[in-house]
């Protein structure tokens, strides 16, 4: 099995670290990585989010797009060798502006090797709302508008459908982003029926095989003290593969510390079901 953290950011991220990039790969390099995917946040559209200052934390502006890109393709020439570092990005599901997207994909293909394709944001009061920002915010703005986490919780995963049909038409290698986000804040908030989880996350498995998307193995929930486990449950993992589902972990990492992190789980979970 190769050794690969298909998910990591970088100092192009504002609400990650300023490390230059060269620190995560090394972490990568010492722990016996054979290829490390960089997928930062690229642009949002124009106020995406009513709230100036949260918007400048949750991706980078236009302007440095190319900057970020061009740093990732000097890092691949310079680790030749070394470890394998591919290009990526981790795009945002955005209901209705799939022309924005289309945008960035258009500009960088012929660079672009990895999409993670994630559900961030969903509508709630005042607008679009970012569903992993605060449980404060989460609270006031998402789970006062759909009136229950139950209701919550659907919508979520009709966007996360949506994320899938949306990455299977994108021309480069593309994995569905941390599909439980939406337990981020569980032991903070009122319970989801997890009956309800289960049937949406089924739904989604026929989905991801007939589109050829795979699944970020993101184990970031188990260093999140109101999550304490990865965002991919471990029978979904095993109905995946089953499925011949692509399934790649990612550390999600925001630090140079965070490399690696989890990935004896993935390991041990990858190893049982091979043996079953």
């Amino acid at each position: 099995m190769l050794k690969w953290d298909g998910h990591t950011h970088s100092q192009f991220c504002y609400h990650g670290s300023s490390d230059r990039l060269e620190h995560y790969i090394e972490n990568a390099v010492a722990q016996g990585f054979e290829r490390y995917t960089i997928s930062e946040h690229p642009p949002l559209p124009r106020e995406w989010v009513n709230d100036a200052l949260l918007m400048k934390e949750l991706a980078m502006p236009k302007a440095e797009l190319s900057l970020y890109m061009n740093e990732v393709l000097r890092l691949k020439r310079e680790y030749e060798g070394k470890i394998e570092i591919t290009a990526g990005l981790e795009l945002d599901y955005l209901e209705g502006r799939f022309d924005f997207t289309e945008e960035i994909i258009n500009e960088w293909q012929h660079s672009l090797e990895d999409v993670v394709f994630s559900v961030h944001f969903l509508p709630g009061v005042g607008g679009m709302r970012c569903i992993d920002f605060t449980t404060h915010d989460f609270r006031s703005h998402l789970l006062t508008y759909y009136g229950n986490m139950d209701e919550l919780a659907n919508a979520y995963y009709d966007h996360v459908e949506g994320a899938i049909e949306a990455a299977s038409r994108l021309p480069v290698r593309t994995r569905l982003g941390h599909v439980n986000l939406i337990e981020k804040f569980r032991t903070a908030l009122p319970p989801i029926d997890q009956q309800l989880i289960e049937k949406r996350l089924r739904r989604l498995l026929p989905l991801l095989e007939e589109g050829g998307v795979g699944v970020d193995v993101n184990t970031a929930g188990l260093r999140v003290a109101t999550c304490g486990k990865p965002y991919v449950p471990e029978w979904f993992l095993q109905q995946c593969l089953k499925r011949g589902i692509s399934c790649v972990y990612g550390s999600d990492s925001h630090k140079p510390e965070q490399v690696g992190f989890g990935y004896d789980w993935f390991e041990s979970q990858m190893k049982r079901f091979a043996a079953e």
